[in-house]
């Protein structure tokens, strides 16, 4: 590890080494990545986890362009001599042609302008290697094509382009190609979230295909992302390819920091003193066998400002993760529940992210949100006759939790903020009239937020507004009350329940939801009354009494709904 200058946003190896950048070696991953001898590997790992740094460091070992330059790599891992290897890696530092892609800036709303994008990267690679079109490797014919590979290319010959200039490269060099691609999701997430999915699958399934599958001018070939896209997305017939997820135990060391690389740069800042909080802020990680992974991002951030926060939070780029719990079935939001209250869950997982069935599926969100980072693994066990795996699953850390907070917060954004913090005002002060006032203002702003998946029906509606409200109660009355949903009491289940933390301050709470039936109920009073009628028929203050509170000082409402009417009593 050197000890230089800790300073963010460097993503180019060459320029941490030559600037004197804060860097932690991670020059192993080297010699395990060519030791394996896997012909393409796809990795995958949270965002901000060093992924784009390493594949520059993996270009700049292995590329023609930076043979000769041993000061990269002088005093590190990869340079140092091992038994029975002597100087085979310097002997291969800069013999390689390669080829380096990313797609970590390939965003757009439409397809049109996503393919655009695309191509305008595959231009820019031609461009960079022009000297190619000097001499005689390249036919007239290939000259030709060579020069129409320009930005807005057809989308069929943008497919092949990388394909063919892996063969224009072996033919030059007389070598066999590197061919590196980071943030290869980056599109398809972005594809689903803005409806265009299965455009996005046509283009990726062929450029994947031929850069990394129909490739006979390929030596290895090395993809990174967040997620793993199902094979029969876009990987259809890649049966050549290793895939190493977060779960995995090849390159488990190589992305984020361990703890005794963070505790060892802590020392070296003056700052050892930290090291617990900044485990229960930041650790929690964990890669295939290996434990207490950091994210780099939010350790140099602290080392750098010295003061605790959300740094991951700021550059992850959560909206698929927000757009997804939001809209989620009313089961996503009571584990929500249970997570933001410090407890972990137990379920079935397939890493293979099937963007088509995120909508309706929990555990393909559970996939995701470990993969993403959300979540991390707290027990694996094999269960049944047929040994299926089950997960014990809780949030990653502090950071993260805080993270989850403010994305609930963000459900209620702006005028319906407001309202919210006023209704729960109201609440706690027994004003029955403003909660109504509220409640209704609330609801007419953002029912429609909690409802709009794909597949979401309009009788799942007010029950996933409900729950996106509950996960609200919390978050805006952390600490000050314990708040539990659809729990076991008396001889039913209450929808929410509000237990103080100072009894003598603060009253307890038992909610219940109706929504309005116009055959049972001619109006949303009576909706009302059915509500409080079930609190005392199925005896919800059992648990409440049970626990010591005094009826006195428990308080029942009913919330009745009518589409985006509501009515409180």
């Amino acid at each position: 590890m050197n000890e230089n200058r800790t300073a963010l946003g460097y993503q180019n190896f060459e320029e941490v080494r030559t600037n004197h950048i804060f860097y932690i070696d991670k020059t192993d991953f080297i010699r395990e990545w060519w030791e394996y001898a896997d012909k393409v590997t796809l990795i995958t790992r949270p965002r901000r986890f060093g992924k784009t740094l390493n594949m520059s460091m993996t270009e700049c070992f292995f590329s023609i362009r930076y043979a000769g330059r041993r000061d990269l790599f002088e005093g590190l891992s990869i340079w140092k001599d091992f038994p029975g290897k002597g100087d085979k890696y310097r002997a291969l530092q800069g013999t390689f042609p390669v080829i380096a892609l990313s797609f970590a800036n390939i965003k757009a709303g439409k397809y049109t302008d996503m393919e655009y994008r695309i191509t305008e990267v595959i231009a820019d690679l031609y461009e960079k290697n022009n000297y190619l079109l000097d001499g005689n490797v390249l036919s007239e014919n290939e000259r030709e094509y060579y020069k129409s590979i320009v930005p807005g290319m057809e989308s069929k010959v943008a497919a092949g382009a990388v394909h063919k200039m892996s063969d224009f490269m072996q033919r030059y060099y007389g070598k066999k190609v590197i061919l590196l691609l980071d943030e290869y999701d980056t599109p398809m997430q972005e594809a689903w979230l803005c409806g265009y999915w299965d455009e996005a699958v046509r283009f990726f399934s062929s450029f994947l295909n031929a850069a990394f599958k129909t490739n006979d001018a390929l030596e290895r070939g090395l993809i990174t992302g967040i997620t793993r896209v199902a094979k029969e997305s876009i990987f259809t017939g890649m049966n050549h390819l290793e895939v190493v997820t977060t779960t995995s135990s090849k390159y488990a060391a190589s992305f984020g920091f361990t703890e005794e690389e963070v505790f060892a740069a802590l020392d070296n800042a003056g700052l050892g003193a930290q090291k617990e909080k900044v485990k229960e802020w930041y650790d929690g990680f964990s890669f295939g066998s290996c434990k207490d992974i950091y994210n780099p991002w939010s350790i140099v951030s602290f080392i750098g400002k010295k003061e605790y926060d959300t740094y991951w939070s700021n550059t992850s780029g959560n909206a698929l993760v927000n757009s997804l719990i939001r809209t989620g079935v009313p089961g996503v939001k009571l584990v929500m529940e249970d997570l933001l209250q410090g407890k972990s869950f137990r379920t079935q997982l397939d890493e293979r992210i099937a963007f088509d069935q995120l909508n309706g599926s929990a555990n393909a969100l559970w996939s995701l949100l470990l993969a993403t980072g959300y979540l991390r693994v707290e027990q694996v066990e094999q269960v049944g006759r047929l040994l299926k795996r089950m997960y014990t699953l809780k949030l990653t850390n502090m950071e993260v939790e805080s993270i989850f907070e403010d994305m609930v917060r963000s459900w209620f954004s702006g005028n319906v903020e407001t309202a919210y913090n006023d209704f729960v005002k109201a609440l706690l002060q027994g004003d029955v009239e403003a909660m109504n006032e509220f409640m209704n203002e609330i609801a007419l702003q953002s029912f429609s937020s909690f409802d709009i998946a794909k597949s979401a029906s309009s009788k799942d509606g007010p029950e996933r507004f409900y729950h996106g409200f509950v996960l609200g109660l919390m978050v805006e009355l952390s600490g000050r009350f314990v708040i539990t949903s659809n729990r076991e009491s008396g001889f039913g289940r209450y929808d929410v329940m509000l237990m103080p933390a100072d009894r003598e301050k603060d009253n307890a709470y038992i909610i219940e939801f109706k929504v309005h039936k116009p055959s049972k109920e001619k109006n949303l009073a009576e909706t009302v009354a059915r509500a409080l009628e079930q609190i005392e028929e199925k005896q919800y203050e059992a648990e409440l009494l049970a626990a010591g509170f005094a009826r006195a000082r428990i308080r029942k409402y009913g919330f009745a709904f009518r589409g985006k009417e509501c009515l409180i009593g």
